[in-house]
């Protein structure tokens, strides 16, 4: 059953297979092509991934590995 805290590591590493940087809907569609199933046995957290892992993108900006989001589309980039 997948948490919060491993959609962290998920978005760091669908950044990190992007070469640094990506879209939030990028990192979205990684994380479900490499998770879906996880996601799906995850009870609420299905309801709230996509949420969730923003909520990642922000503690990972807290903890220096992700920088600032950039422009309207949200891109993200690894520190």
């Amino acid at each position: 059953m997948a948490t919060r805290d491993d959609l962290m590591t998920w978005v760091h590493e669908s950044l990190r297979q992007r070469g640094g940087s990506g879209t939030v809907v990028e990192v979205a569609k990684d994380i479900w092509q490499a998770h879906e199933m996880d996601l799906r046995q995850s009870g609420d957290l299905f309801y709230t991934w996509q949420y969730d892992m923003r909520w990642a993108a922000t503690k990972l900006r807290q903890t220096g590995r992700l920088a600032e989001a950039e422009g309207r589309k949200g891109l993200w980039r690894l520190r």
